[in-house]
């Protein structure tokens, strides 16, 4: 972006207070709907990242109006200060004292600031509203959440005219709320996403195994020492939210100083223990925390970190970091996708275009009656969860070449050959165990499976809602659930798992439903492309149906947004590796039976002979 004016600033910084700025950057890549595959153009840190108007505060300027102080203030509030110094010259000394620029951040289409009655000369109070539509919402733990539909925002603030001290005969705030407000295009010039990590919560009916780390977005003042934010956003703990799935080393602990990285990529941080030569278990698993949220930011190009407290240290690096990683069960980054033919063959793609049949009975071919009609492959590739074609039979086989066909661990006693009949689609978590929902309609259930142990799952919260579609994360803390209304609408919704009970009697129950992507009027398939997102083939009403990017905070990445056209029936992604390393989501066409890969900003098609009826990537 070329570097803008100081002038051109000004005139920036006030459209943004006087109406909605809007800055379109986004890309869109076509996916074929017949014919040969076609190129597609990826967009490049598009949008957000390359909006950097900084923004300096004014003080007050003598002899302002009240209407002039306070859009002087909410500019100053939004500016790149870190202190918010010059905003509080736009207040009393009461005032002053009272307000709290850290209990939140509400998010508005656009601003506008009028008084609640015509001011008179001889004044000396005046009510001011400020108006606009709330689109989003930071509350006092940095968390993101979406207003959809936007809402209306009147806010009210109080003006007086100082009568004594060094502002007398000023216009000064009196009241106010507590917390920022900001206009849209100041938000993605001001904040930016980053994620803070805890440790997946325990599971006490489960075997003891490795614990992931789990993101928790948040958004942090761009400019303003945003590492040192993060880090002070992590020792305050998780968000309300994910709070009940995870669990943190950092009990009232605070930092000490900011945080420093050097030139050889290693970080610094300090906080407030007396002595970490006698914990030094605990520094270490503070220190994972710190380094996957630190390495967040510097787009992981992070070598170690020092943790030290008042004695004692603990330096961890990138290796040993990845013990407790982001996505750690998530399965191999370099594992190919699943597809099944016709004739019931389960293959996986070849580097030549072709494919080789899997060990075992599914890499038969099988009498169309006897084919799967949905699957799931273990996240380690070693076992596969079957629905049977009539979807009332889920079995899981071993790929092995000496393996026998499994026998049935769930049965439904609604079975069709519909889609939206008998048993879903199944889900893998990273610890092995296997979801599915029942959508028997006298007992629709979701359902874990644990080896041969099948739990019945309490969802909270539906509302009414039935579920017909569930895609499990990873780390096994986060569910997304497709679910229908009374009238067959569509609602994507992200819920947390709790684990309880005990190894012989296992309690699960999903809690904490919230809506993801509610724009969308129709939702045919999504996946975990992520640790922190997942991949909708959706559309909104009246537009064509698309992939699109969503953040479990329910936030849209309108850079990654890719057309899908209107033959698209099925999206599966992967969370392995993350970042740039994660593997191309993998798409297919009804009409034609066509898989299409994405590589290197090209759709690629997988030799199928027009066979290929369905396609998985592990998980």
């Amino acid at each position: 972006m070329a570097r803008t004016s100081r002038k051109a600033d000004r005139r920036l910084l006030l459209a943004a207070w006087t109406g909605l700025v809007t800055l379109l950057a986004s890309g869109c890549a076509a996916m074929p709907s017949d014919g040969a595959p076609q190129a597609v153009n990826l967009p490049q840190n598009a949008g957000a990242e390359n909006l950097q108007v900084r923004v300096f505060p004014v003080e007050p300027h003598p002899g302002a109006d009240p209407g002039d102080v306070l859009t002087g203030f909410l500019t100053a509030s939004n500016a790149d200060e870190p202190d918010f110094g010059t905003a509080l010259k736009y207040l009393t000394q009461g005032a002053r004292d009272r307000w709290k620029p850290d209990a939140g951040v509400v998010v508005l289409d656009h601003t506008v600031t009028s008084p609640v009655h015509t001011p008179e000369p001889a004044d000396v109070t005046e009510d001011y509203t400020v108006l606009g539509n709330q689109v989003a919402r930071l509350d006092d733990k940095h968390t993101y959440r979406d207003s959809v539909p936007a809402v209306s925002y009147p806010q009210s603030f109080t003006l007086v005219k100082e009568t004594e001290g060094r502002d007398k005969g000023e216009w000064r705030i009196s009241k106010l709320p507590d917390g920022l407000i900001i206009d849209l295009t100041n938000f993605k010039n001001g904040y930016r996403q980053v994620h803070r990590y805890f440790y997946a919560a325990p599971d006490s009916s489960g075997p003891d195994q490795n614990r992931p780390l789990v993101p928790d977005p948040i958004y942090v003042r761009r400019r303003i020492d945003p590492l040192t934010a993060a880090a002070q956003a992590l020792l305050d703990g998780p968000s309300k939210w994910l709070a009940p799935a995870v669990e943190t080393y950092f009990h009232g602990v605070g930092l000490v100083g900011p945080v420093s990285v050097n030139d050889s990529q290693a970080a610094a941080v300090r906080v407030n223990i007396a002595d970490f030569n006698a914990q030094s278990g605990l520094c270490v698993k503070m220190a994972d925390q710190l380094f996957y949220t630190l390495a967040d930011q510097l787009k992981r190009q992070l070598d170690r970190l020092t943790l030290s407290g008042a004695r004692g240290s603990c330096t961890v690096d990138s290796s040993e970091a990845q013990k407790h990683a982001p996505g750690m069960l998530a399965g191999s980054a370099a594992a190919d996708p699943y597809y099944l033919l016709d004739n019931g063959q389960l293959m996986q793609p070849q580097a030549d275009g072709g494919g080789k049949q899997v060990p075992g009975p599914l890499g038969k071919a099988l009498a169309p009656a006897a084919a799967p009609a949905v699957l799931a492959v273990r996240r380690d590739g070693q076992v596969a969860a079957v629905v049977n074609s009539d979807r009332t039979k889920l079995a899981v086989t071993a790929l092995d070449r000496d393996a026998k066909p499994g026998t049935p661990v769930v049965t439904s006693h609604d079975g069709g050959s519909a889609r939206d009949r008998g048993l879903s689609t199944p889900s893998w978590d990273g610890r092995q165990n296997l979801w599915v929902i029942d959508r028997d309609p006298a007992a629709r259930r979701v359902l874990m499976v644990r080896d041969r142990t099948v739990v019945p799952v309490t969802v909270n919260g539906l509302g009414g809602k039935l579920p017909t579609e569930l895609r499990i994360s990873s780390d096994g803390t986060r569910l997304a659930l497709l679910t229908e209304d009374g009238s067959g609408a569509p609602s994507l919704l992200l819920g947390l798992v709790v684990h309880g009970g005990t190894a012989e009697d296992p309690e699960l129950t999903v809690t904490g439903l919230r809506p993801l992507a509610p724009q969308l009027t129709d939702i045919l398939s999504f996946s975990w492309a992520d640790t922190d997102q997942l991949l909708v083939l959706g559309k909104e009403r009246d537009k064509l149906r698309q992939l699109y990017y969503v953040g479990t905070d329910g936030s849209q990445s309108s850079d990654a947004l890719q057309s899908g056209g209107d033959s698209m029936s099925s999206v599966s992604a992967t969370e392995a590796a993350g970042g740039t390393d994660t593997p191309p989501a993998v798409l297919g066409t009804s009409s034609t039976k066509q898989i299409y890969r994405l590589v290197g900003g090209q759709w690629q098609e997988l030799i199928t002979q027009g066979q290929g009826r369905l396609f998985t990537y592990p998980g």
